[in-house]
């Protein structure tokens, strides 16, 4: 292991989290910290880091095929209309994380995003919080957690209606989106996104 990261079988280096889960370094390899900027992709993605809180992002991911069964494929439109049957439906599937606070908060979530429409949607909004600089970590240790951005779009998305969006969860969302750029110094995938050069 060197400057933090792990070099792999095919001579990339990846961060430790990413090196060693066929699953994981698929993920890390192909989407995370790519640009996702239309509502459904954000919206999922929110949800999906709703539902990670507390577990790890392997076991939202193994599940992400369910999830997206379950919840339509994240279609906000639809999921805003799911009712209590619905949420009794998805507190059986066995498939899913069957937490009832994650569950009604994915439904509010999606009737908070069609209530953004009218003010430029929710990806916009989500964007609008990119900083003008992006961290330079070197070892996993210097990755932040949150940032000054992540508790603004906190307070934002919370006053807009949202839950399950505290500053963490808003960071690994602006992560997973390509908002921020925490991929290490020595990763083969540092500045990949576009985003950022």
């Amino acid at each position: 292991m060197t400057d933090g990261t792990v070099t792999g079988d095919d001579g990339l280096a990846r961060p430790a989290w990413a090196a060693h889960d066929p699953l994981l370094r698929d993920y890390y390899d192909t989407e995370w910290g790519m640009p996702v900027r239309d509502e459904q992709g954000v919206f999922e993605r929110l949800s999906l880091e709703a539902f990670q809180s507390g577990l790890s992002w392997a076991t939202i991911l193994r599940k992400r095929p369910a999830f997206r069964d379950a919840f339509a494929h994240f279609d906000p439109e639809t999921v805003a209309r799911f009712r209590d049957e619905d949420v009794e439906r998805l507190l059986h599937d066995a498939r899913i994380v069957r937490n009832r606070a994650k569950i009604l908060a994915t439904i509010t979530n999606a009737q908070a995003t069609l209530a953004l429409r009218d003010d430029g949607g929710l990806a916009d909004l989500v964007w609008s919080f990119r900083p003008d600089e992006t961290p330079q970590p070197r070892a996993a240790a210097e990755i932040p957690t949150q940032s000054e951005e992540s508790r603004a779009l906190a307070r934002t998305l919370r006053a807009h209606g949202f839950r399950f969006v505290g500053p963490t969860t808003m960071f690994a969302l602006m992560e997973a989106l390509g908002i921020v750029d925490t991929h290490l110094i020595g990763s083969h995938r540092r500045g990949t996104s576009g985003v950022w050069t």
